[in-house]
């Protein structure tokens, strides 16, 4: 379905283009000044709607109050720490006036700061007001200062910010699909790398290791008689030499009860000459 515009465009387009049998102008020495549907329109309809606002430029465009506020000082090069209020005000309030013919809306916010640039003015033309300190003299405009400082810094860090490159903007992240091959080489292994495991590997093995217990089963009757085959034919034997201790305690301590038992049937006998003495062991005396 076609628009009213597009209707009148059609309508005005005939009596201007009527088209021949070819299909061509029959004024083919105009130059058309634009095509409509695949035909050249040689003139603007005179019903043509364009509205007020259609072709309207923006030149300067604001972010807020601050924002207009800290481009009218630094367009004119003013000292922010010392802002001539009426020049200010004035300049302000005309861009206000313009903005509150066009959007209401968007005019309530810069009202407000219009509204605080008077109160300032109107302090200014007062007589001055001392600090709670009773030394310096209370500035109106150094509330409006502060502001206009951290504005400036806060704008200008989001300037640096915005400068870095952004992805999607300003670079894009290259995507190549690569084939795997059928037979996946793996990285090749270190030494180092083997030889740390095997250090692994043990260090878990001392964790699980098991104490095992064996029974060893040793005669007392057997080593009674090893300490009379070795008595046999001498006079006298020291009492350490009775012992192995290469063969463990366990053999010592068996080695030690055959000889209580040969003493307690009177089989040995076994002396000292005194105190600290060497400890000798022979064979009993049976007399005839």
């Amino acid at each position: 379905m076609n628009s009213p515009i597009d209707d009148a465009l059609v309508l005005a387009l005939a009596p201007e283009a009527a088209l021949a049998p070819d299909g061509l102008p029959d004024a083919v020495d105009r130059v058309a000044l634009a095509r409509l549907y695949g035909e050249p329109l040689f003139a603007l309809p005179n019903d043509l709607y364009i509205p007020p606002d259609a072709l309207e430029i923006f030149l300067e465009a604001f972010e807020g109050p601050l924002d207009l506020l800290l481009y009218l000082i630094r367009k004119q090069n003013f000292n922010i720490l010392d802002i001539p209020m009426l020049s200010v005000t004035r300049q302000y309030l005309r861009y206000v006036d313009e903005i509150r013919s066009r959007n209401l809306e968007l005019a309530a916010e810069y009202l407000l700061m219009a509204a605080m640039l008077i109160e300032i003015k109107s302090r200014m033309l007062l007589p001055p007001k001392k600090s709670a300190d009773a030394l310096e003299v209370e500035d109106p405009r150094a509330e409006l200062v502060r502001r206009l400082l951290e504005y400036e810094q806060i704008k200008l860090s989001a300037a640096r910010l915005g400068q870095l490159p952004q992805h999607g903007r300003d670079f894009l992240k290259a995507q190549v699909h690569i084939e795997q091959s059928l037979q996946p080489r793996f990285p090749d292994l270190l030494p180092g790398e083997l030889q740390q495991a095997w250090n692994d590997i043990l260090k878990r093995a001392t964790l699980v290791q098991h104490h095992r217990i064996t029974r060893e089963e040793l005669s007392v009757r057997e080593y009674m008689s090893q300490i009379l085959r070795t008595l046999q034919g001498k006079r006298f034997v020291t009492f350490e030499t009775l012992f192995e201790p290469a063969k463990g305690s366990t053999v010592l301590v068996v080695t030690f009860i055959a000889l209580l038992e040969l003493a307690k049937e009177t089989l040995i006998e076994i002396t000292q000459a005194e105190a600290f003495a060497p400890i000798y062991v022979r064979l009993a005396y049976t007399p005839l």
